[in-house]
């Protein structure tokens, strides 16, 4: 055997190690995730909604809502989140610098009046040209700003808000009525600990949805869009939901979480400066309160839902992945001195290690590794028994561990009534395992070039848009 063939057979059997530590930790997760949901199928009878909505301990939440050129969508996305079932909140709209007329539509809409309004500066931010409130809905304010990427639009939005918890969420995406009211429980369970929590994501791509609300759960017919929501299942209701058992949340979704505002505004907001502000957010989190020692929680609450809209085209979710790698590179550069260390608990000594290992190099081991052994067998270097194990390994325990995620879905949620749907999602565990799982990997692996490139932008992402039928103007308070 020659040096070079020693080598990659080094490499393969390192890529094997990997892809089975891998499956025992994705198992471990979805063990803790089982055990989890299971426990609190019971008592979901016994939320006890109607009793945070009337609690006067329930805290005020301002919903950040930051609005690039969202001209079509807005109004109606606004309507649904003034329409949310929850005591006190109000709803932060910040334009972004569109180019487009989505403060012409907000103000014709909501009968909005520019107003000098008092605005905290604990977080630097792009100048704000104007501020508006609504005559007939005082809950609403915007601001319209000079254009500075979504990052600095929320912290605009953190500056203006008045309650003390702020929730983030897409201008394209939608709650859940209770959605507020589910997220915002765990802060009366806990009084005085949790500091951030994050909501279920979910694909609305092929829903029914009316009124800004989505009355019935569909599959979409794109594949992508099929594979995709396969995904935020087992991304959701497995791997977030075991974290959360475990105290060691380390993403949550920019899509849909609740912060402490204080806290936000103590660290400095969001970081500007990354493509995945969302996980540099909540690592930092932990870091600054495990520097101080203060006894806190992140959590996952997995009911609540925001369903937002996903890319039906390869070029755009390749788009999005390659974002997504080049957002991880920045969070575990910017915060690489926690990893290991068991000052930062966990997060440091678990989950940084997971996220440089089995998330940013993924496209080395679980790519390249398989490639690199399929060569050695048609050289004739490894034998068919080793080949075969790796395709285990790599291919039919990821098609058994989105089975199983699948199965958690149905048995805790049941979302998917259509029989021909659960039918399609099981079809789609073994496509997603063999095929799309190699190309997201590549995608990922191209992500290592914009890295070294220096890319810094999001790159367009192409919508279709979510449906939304026209809503009936909110009734006059």
């Amino acid at each position: 055997m020659s040096g070079a063939e020693t080598a990659f057979v080094v490499f393969s059997v390192l890529s094997f190690a990997y892809f089975v530590v891998l499956d025992l930790l994705y198992l471990t997760l979805t063990a803790l995730a089982w055990v989890d949901l299971r426990k609190k199928i019971w008592r979901r009878n016994y939320l006890g909604l109607d009793e945070v909505f009337a609690s006067p301990l329930t805290p005020g939440i301002s919903v950040i809502v930051p609005a690039y050129n969202e001209e079509v969508g807005i109004v109606e996305s606004v309507r649904s989140l003034l329409a949310l079932r929850y005591p006190r909140h109000e709803v932060v709209v910040v334009n972004d610098g569109s180019k487009d007329g989505t403060i012409d539509a907000l103000v014709e809409a909501f009968d909005m009046v520019p107003v000098r309004q008092a605005i905290r500066e604990g977080i630097a931010t792009a100048a704000i040209r104007t501020a508006y409130v609504s005559r007939p809905h005082e809950e609403l304010l915007v601001l319209d700003k000079e254009n500075a990427g979504r990052s600095d639009a929320i912290n605009a939005g953190i500056n203006a808000a008045r309650y003390p918890y702020v929730c983030m969420i897409d201008a394209d995406s939608l709650l859940e009525q209770d959605a507020l009211l589910k997220i915002a429980k765990p802060l009366l369970d806990h009084p005085g600990s949790l500091v951030a929590a994050g909501g279920t994501v979910r694909v609305a791509n092929g829903c029914d949805i009316q009124h800004g609300q989505v009355v019935e759960v569909r599959l979409a017919r794109n594949r992508l869009a099929v594979i995709q929501t396969l995904e935020y299942i087992r991304s959701f209701l497995v791997a977030r939901v075991g974290w959360g058992r475990l105290n060691a949340l380390g993403l949550i979704s920019g899509a849909f979480g609740i912060y402490e505002r204080a806290l936000l505004q103590t660290v400095g907001g969001l970081w500007v400066d990354t493509v995945g502000e969302d996980l540099e957010l909540t690592i930092r989190l932990h870091k600054y309160l495990r520097e101080r020692g203060e006894p806190y929680r992140i959590a996952f609450v997995d009911d609540p839902a925001c369903w937002t809209e996903v890319p039906e085209d390869v070029a755009t979710l390749g788009r999005q992945r390659r974002r997504w790698q080049r957002g991880l590179w920045e969070s575990l550069r910017r915060h690489r001195g926690m990893l290991g260390r068991p000052r930062y608990g966990v997060v440091g000594t678990l989950v940084l290690p997971y996220f440089a290992v089995f998330e940013f190099l993924s496209p080395v081991f679980a790519l390249l590794g398989l490639l690199v052994t399929v060569l050695l067998y048609v050289l004739g270097v490894v034998s068919a028994g080793y080949l075969l194990s790796m395709l285990a390994v790599s291919v039919v325990l990821g098609v058994v561990l989105s089975t199983a995620a699948l199965a958690i879905e149905e048995l805790s949620f049941g979302r998917y009534s259509r029989r021909r749907d659960v039918l399609r999602l099981m079809a789609y565990t073994v496509i997603e395992s063999i095929g799309f799982h190699q190309l997201h990997l590549t995608w990922r692996l191209l992500g290592y070039v914009d890295i070294v490139r220096g890319k810094t932008e999001w790159g367009e992402q192409k919508r279709r848009g979510l449906a939304r039928p026209t809503t009936p103007p909110l009734p006059h308070p």
